[in-house]
């Protein structure tokens, strides 16, 4: 097994390569407007460190989210696209649950990202391995009774003290605890889904209310 994971759901462009064992090398860096010039070198930059060919990754890990349009498809038609070229599967993974993972809590808590418009990605977890909500899109006011009283990690729960007083890191999601999650389910025998995006809202781009169809004569 030699698992190649990415995710660029959120702010970081993350990338790591797991072994069966454990991730033998990774890269994150922070730019939530650079995921398209940073992602392939990450890559680049990981399988050089573990000393391997793109060739000898025999699947992908990648993040599905949620999280804003035009960064989260960065990652997936990227994941998609390796998928193709070497003929291995490909695998999708919540952003959230990584981000949950990583916490390694293990009473109830909340994970929230930040999803701008004053808004936050969140999901209850019962436990690091657990989700016990589907992710969805709120106001952090709006749900300030439904994670009342519970610790939260997340660059949204950081965001929000008055919501989630609680809050501390991990603030973004790394590819090495999507890769350590991905692995210990799929040796579980669990089935992981296609790396669907899980954009929860409509994109920013709209088509003007006006618009004229210009039919030809």
């Amino acid at each position: 097994m030699l698992l190649l994971a990415l995710d660029t759901a959120t702010p970081a462009v993350t990338v790591a390569l797991h072994d069966g064992d454990d991730v033998i090398a990774s890269s994150s860096q922070v730019d939530a407007r650079r995921h398209g010039e940073l992602l392939l070198p990450a890559v680049d930059r990981v399988l050089a460190e573990a000393g391997v060919r793109l060739d000898a990754v025999t699947g992908i890990v990648a993040g599905t989210g949620p999280g804003p349009y035009t960064g989260l498809r960065v990652g997936l038609m990227t994941a998609d696209t390796f998928g193709l070229a070497l003929g291995v599967p490909v695998h999708g993974v919540c952003t959230l649950d990584g981000l949950a993972y990583a916490a390694d809590l293990d009473g109830p808590f909340v994970v929230a990202t930040d999803a701008r418009r004053k808004e936050v990605y969140w999901a209850r977890y019962a436990d690091s391995r657990t989700r016990l909500t589907d992710p969805a899109v709120d106001r952090p006011a709006d749900i300030a009774g439904e994670v009342a009283g519970l610790p939260a990690v997340g660059a949204g729960a950081l965001l929000y003290p008055d919501t989630f007083p609680q809050a501390h890191e991990p603030e973004h999601v790394s590819a090495a605890a999507l890769a350590r999650l991905a692995v210990e389910r799929l040796k579980a025998g669990e089935e992981l889904p296609a790396p669907r995006p899980l954009y929860l809202r409509r994109p920013d781009a709209q088509v003007p209310k006006n618009y004229k169809v210009v039919t030809p004569k």
